[in-house]
C-alpha cells in the first residue's frame, strides 16, 4: 500500500532548496586583518579631514564654489541624457533590487542566507551612518545655495555626505566582498570602483553635489565596507537563528500533517539532523525499529511502508521479496513437479560417468 503525501507549494520549494549543494567548502569569511585595520584607520581619518575641511571654510570651499560656477552640464551638454541614466546606478532603491536579486540567486544554489544578510547589515549601517551625518550637518547644495563663498552649513538641508556616491560604493561593493575567489574579488572590486567614481563625478556635473559632499561619500561607503568583518559574528548568529526556526516550522509541519511524533531533543540538535540529511541528499524519514531477518515477508512489507518518506525527487526502488512461484488459479497447466526450478526434467539429463 503507497503512504505518499501531498505536499504544498511552499514545501515543494523546500524541497527543491534542501537537494541543493551546501555552502561551498572554500568560501571563506573574511576576517579583520591588520592590513584592513590600517586601510580603515586611514579612510576614517580622511572622513574626518573632509568634516573639518568643511566646517572651517578652508580651500576645498572654495573647490566647490569654483566648479559650482563653471557650471559643467552647460560645458558639455551633449552627455547630458546619458549622464541622468548613468546616475541611477547609485540611487539605493533600484540598485538594490538587482544586487538582492544576484546574491538570492546565490543563496539558492549555495544553501546559505550569507550574502542576503550581509547586504542587509551593510545597507542598515550605511543609512544610520550617513543619514545621521546628513541630518546633522544640514548642508544646503549647489542649486539652494544662499552666500557666496560659504559653507552652507546648518541650513536644513541634507546632502552632505552625497548619498548617491556611498550608496554605489556600497551596493556594487558588496559583491566584491562576497566574491569566492580572489581573481573574481579583483575584477569586482575595480568594476565597483568604476561605477562609484562615475556616479560620483555625474553628481558634480549635473550639479547636485559639492565635489566635498562627493569625497565624503566615497570615504562614507568604503568605511562600511571595510567594517563588514565586525559584523561577521552576528550575521553567523542570524543566519543559524533562521534555519533553526525554519527546521522547527518543518517539524511542526510534519507532526501536524501525519502520526509521526516529534522527538524530544533540543532545537539545535534537530537543525543539525536536518541539515546533515539535506546535504546527503536522503528523505527525512521516521526511525523504524529493526526486523529479524526470521520475521518473513509481511514484516519486511510493513518496514517499507513505515519508511515513506516526505521527498519529492524520484522514489527509490524497491526489490521485491523473493517467493516460490505459484500457479494462477484456473490454469489450464498442471504442476510439473517431477521439474526442478530451472524447468528442466532431472530423470532427462545425460548421464555421465567415467
Amino acid at each position: 500500500m503507497r503512504t505518499d503525501q501531498i505536499f504544498t507549494r511552499l514545501e515543494r520549494v523546500f524541497a527543491r532548496l534542501d537537494r541543493e549543494p551546501e555552502r561551498p567548502a572554500h568560501l571563506q569569511v573574511p576576517q579583520m586583518s591588520r592590513h584592513r585595520v590600517v586601510l580603515f584607520g586611514a579612510t576614517l581619518v580622511f572622513y574626518l579631514a573632509i568634516v573639518i575641511g568643511v566646517l572651517t571654510t578652508s580651500w576645498l570651499v572654495r573647490l566647490d564654489w569654483q566648479l559650482m560656477f563653471f557650471r559643467p552640464y552647460e560645458q558639455w551638454p551633449q552627455v547630458h541624457a546619458f549622464l541622468d541614466y548613468l546616475v541611477v546606478l547609485g540611487q539605493r532603491g533600484p540598485t538594490s533590487m538587482m544586487v538582492m536579486a544576484w546574491l538570492g540567486w546565490r543563496c539558492w544554489r549555495q544553501h546559505t542566507l550569507r550574502p542576503l544578510i550581509t547586504l542587509g547589515v551593510a545597507l542598515l549601517a550605511l543609512n544610520v551612518t550617513v543619514g545621521s551625518v546628513k541630518l546633522g550637518l544640514g548642508r544646503l547644495g549647489p542649486h539652494y545655495a544662499t552666500q557666496i563663498g560659504s559653507a552652507e552649513m546648518f541650513g536644513g538641508g541634507d546632502i552632505f555626505p552625497s548619498g548617491h556616491t556611498a550608496n554605489a560604493v556600497v551596493t556594487w561593493g558588496i559583491l566584491a566582498y562576497l566574491a569566492s575567489t580572489g581573481v573574481t574579488r579583483r575584477v569586482l572590486s575595480t568594476a565597483s570602483a568604476i561605477v562609484a567614481l562615475s556616479v560620483g563625478a555625474t553628481t558634480v556635473y549635473l550639479g547636485t553635489h559639492w565635489v566635498s559632499d562627493v569625497l565624503l561619500g566615497w570615504a562614507a561607503g568604503l568605511l562600511v565596507l571595510l567594517a563588514l568583518p565586525w559584523f561577521e559574528p552576528f550575521i553567523a548568529r542570524a543566519e543559524a537563528f533562521i534555519m533553526e526556526q525554519r527546521v522547527a516550522w518543518r517539524l511542526r509541519r510534519q507532526s501536524g500533517g501525519s502520526a509521526v511524533p516529534v522527538p524530544t531533543v533540543p532545537l539545535s540538535t534537530q537543525a543539525k539532523v536536518f541539515v546533515q540529511r539535506a546535504a546527503e541528499a536522503l528523505p527525512v524519514a521516521e526511525e523504524v525499529t529493526p526486523v529479524p531477518a526470521g520475521a518473513g515477508a509481511a514484516a519486511g512489507h510493513a518496514t517499507a511502508a513505515r519508511t515513506a518518506a516526505p521527498h519529492v525527487g524520484a522514489r527509490p526502488h524497491v526489490i521485491r521479496s523473493e517467493r516460490t512461484p505459484v500457479t494462477p488459479v484456473g490454469s489450464r497447466r498442471p504442476p510439473h513437479t517431477d521439474r526442478d526450478r530451472t524447468g528442466r526434467n532431472p530423470a532427462a539429463r545425460p548421464v555421465t560417468g567415467g
